[in-house]
C-alpha cells in the first residue's frame, strides 16, 4: 500500500534529491485563506456566521457556548471517559510544571539584570473538528496555557453538523477549567482570534493544530505582527516507523496507520534495512487498512504521502528521518539499533522508543504536549510548550559608579553609528554633580 523507494547506496547527500517534498506553498490555499482574513477583519461576527455557513453547513448566530452547558457536559459523559480525561489534564500538567522558569538575577560590575517569564494576557486554542473529536487536542493546548500563567484562554472549535460543540470536546474543556468556548473553525477561527469581533476578544497568542487552511491562516497573521504563533507549522499529521525484525509486523504496521487515520495531507513512512520486513509490513498493513472503518482517510493519507523506504542499515535509516524531519518518530528496533538511530536523530518533534512505547500514548497523556511540528519544521520548531505563552522581561538597574565605567563605551559605538542623541544621554548624566 505504501510507494516503494529503494534507497540502498544512497549517498546522504543525495537523499535530498530521492525523497518527496511537502507540498505547502500551493498559491490556492494562500489565496483562500487570504479572503477569508479579510472578510472577518472588516466583517466581524457577521462575516462569522457567514463563513461558518459556506463551510460548514449551519448557520451559529451565537458563537459563544454558554458557560453552563460546558459543565452540563463535562457531566454527561460517562464515568470512564471523565476519569481517563482528568488523569491525562493532571500528567499534561505535571509535566508543564516542570517547564517553569523561576526569575533570574545576573550581576557585572554594578549592573544588575533581573528576567522573569511574563505569562500574555489572553491566549487563543484552536481544537481541530470535522473526521475526529480532539478532546485531547483541548488539554494539550489549554492546559500549558494555564500553567503558564495565562489568565484568559479563549478555545475555538468547529461546530458539528448540529451547529455545536460536540459534548466530549466540551467537558475536556471543562476539566481543564476551561469557560470560553466558541463554535467557529478553520481560518475564519484564526481570523477571530487575531483581529477580534464583536463577541470575540483579540488575543495575544495563537495555538494548535489544523488542516493547511488553519496553518495558513496562522502563518499569515503572525506575518502581519498581530499575534504570536509558534514558530512550528502544525498541520496535518505525520508518521515514520524505524523498525527491524525484532517486532511483530502488526504492531509496525498499526504504528504507521495511526497517525494516517487523521486523513489526507499528513505523511505515513515505514523504514528497514531488511527485506523480509518490509514485506510482512506492508503486508499486514494493507489487511488492516482494510478492515479498518477509517479506511477512506488511511488510503487518502497513503497515496500521497505514504512510503516505504528500504535503507542500507540503522545510519541511513536515522539519515532519513532527519530528512523528513516528522512530527512523530518511532524507533522500534533491538537496543543497540535503537540507541544507534536516536543518538542519530537531529529533526523530530518528538520521538517514541521501543515496542511499549507508540506515539498514541503521547497524543493522549505522556505528558508533552502533542501540538508537534509538521511539514518538516520540525527542523526549527517543537513541541508546544509553556514558552509559546510567555515572553521574557529584563529589569536592568545601575548605579552611577557602574554608568561610569561602561558610558563611556556606550557613547564611543552610539557616535560610530550615527546616533548622537544615545551618547549623549550618556554623557549628560556622567557630567552632572554627585
Amino acid at each position: 500500500m505504501l510507494t516503494r523507494l529503494d534507497l540502498r547506496g544512497t549517498s546522504d547527500d543525495a537523499l535530498a534529491d530521492l525523497l518527496p517534498p511537502v507540498a505547502t506553498d500551493d498559491e490556492g490555499p494562500r489565496a483562500a485563506v487570504r479572503e477569508v482574513l479579510e472578510a472577518v477583519r472588516t466583517g466581524g461576527d457577521a462575516a462569522i456566521r457567514a463563513l461558518t455557513m459556506r463551510f460548514d453547513g449551519v448557520d451559529v448566530a451565537d458563537t459563544r457556548v454558554p458557560p453552563e452547558a460546558i459543565v452540563a457536559a463535562r457531566d454527561s459523559v460517562r464515568p470512564e471517559v471523565r476519569a481517563a480525561l482528568e488523569v491525562a489534564a493532571a500528567g499534561i500538567e505535571d509535566f508543564h510544571r516542570h517547564q517553569l522558569r523561576p526569575p533570574s538575577t545576573y550581576s557585572r560590575d554594578g549592573i544588575l539584570i533581573t528576567g522573569r517569564a511574563q505569562a500574555v494576557d489572553r491566549a487563543g486554542c484552536y481544537v481541530p473538528g470535522g473526521r475526529a473529536l480532539y478532546p485531547s487536542t483541548v488539554l494539550m493546548t489549554a492546559v500549558p496555557a494555564l500553567v503558564a500563567g495565562v489568565p484568559e484562554v479563549a478555545l475555538c472549535v468547529p461546530p458539528g453538523p448540529d451547529g455545536e460543540v460536540p459534548a466530549l470536546t466540551l467537558a475536556a474543556a471543562a476539566v481543564a477549567g476551561i469557560t470560553e468556548v466558541h463554535r467557529v473553525g478553520g481560518a475564519q477561527a484564526v481570523a477571530a482570534l487575531a483581529y477580534g469581533t464583536e463577541t470575540i476578544r483579540a488575543v495575544d497568542v495563537i495555538v494548535g493544530p489544523g488542516n493547511v487552511y488553519v496553518a495558513e491562516a496562522k502563518r499569515q497573521v503572525a506575518g502581519e505582527g498581530r499575534v504570536g504563533v509558534p514558530s512550528a507549522f502544525a498541520g496535518p499529521s505525520e508518521v515514520v516507523v524505524i523498525a527491524d525484525d525484532s517486532v511483530a509486523p502488526d504492531l509496525a504496521a498499526i504504528d504507521v496507520i495511526l497517525q494516517a487515520e487523521h486523513g489526507p495531507g499528513g505523511r505515513a513512512w515505514f523504514v528497514t534495512w531488511d527485506q523480509a520486513v518490509a514485506d510482512a509490513v506492508d503486508a499486514a498493513i494493507g489487511a488492516q487498512v482494510a478492515a479498518s472503518p477509517r479506511r477512506q482517510d488511511i488510503e487518502a493519507t497513503f497515496a500521497a504521502g505514504g512510503r516505504l523506504a528500504l535503507v542500507d542499515g540503522p545510519a541511513q535509516a536515522a539519515a532519513v528521518a532527519n530528512r523528513v524531519a516528522p512530527e512523530h518518530l518511532e524507533v522500534i528496533c533491538a537496543e543497540e539499533a535503537a540507541t544507534e538511530i536516536v543518538g542519530l536523530i537531529r529533526h523530530a518533534g518528538a520521538v517514541f522508543v521501543g515496542p511499549w512505547a507508540p506515539a498514541s500514548v503521547g497524543d493522549y497523556l505522556a505528558g508533552p504536549s502533542h501540538v508537534l511540528p509538521t511539514a518538516g519544521s520540525a527542523r526549527f520548531g517543537s513541541a508546544l510548550t509553556v514558552a509559546d505563552f510567555t515572553k521574557d522581561i529584563h529589569v536592568v538597574t545601575m548605579d552611577r559608579d557602574a554608568l561610569a565605567l561602561v558610558g563611556p563605551h556606550v557613547a564611543v559605538l552610539a557616535e560610530a553609528e550615527g546616533l548622537p542623541a544615545h551618547a549623549e544621554s550618556v554623557r549628560r548624566r556622567l557630567a552632572a554633580p554627585r
